[in-house]
């Protein structure tokens, strides 16, 4: 009772070849666009690494700019208190 149509035809050579050719095709793309998405992480790293060092650097520059302010302001003058008026009751 074996039936024609049920028979698994092995596939051929060629057929396997391409096969694996395109997986491989798939593969190497694949990498490419792995490749590519760690250079562009590793940039906008970079980029925003910059970015930070330059904040922090002005930063510091404008709290040292306060400071030599505050060292070189005069004391300020001692509050003086006014007389109070008498309420009326």
């Amino acid at each position: 009772m074996s039936d024609d149509n049920t028979k698994t035809v092995a596939p051929s050579a060629a057929k396997r070849e391409t096969a694996r050719r395109n997986a491989m095709d798939h593969f190497a793309a694949s990498e490419r666009r792995d490749t590519e998405v760690r250079k562009e992480i590793e940039r906008q790293q970079a980029a925003d690494a910059a970015k930070t060092a330059k904040l922090r650097a002005l930063r510091l520059a404008k709290e040292e700019a306060d400071r030599i302010a505050a060292a070189n302001a005069p004391a300020p003058a001692p509050k003086t208190r006014k007389a109070s008026k008498p309420r009326a009751r």
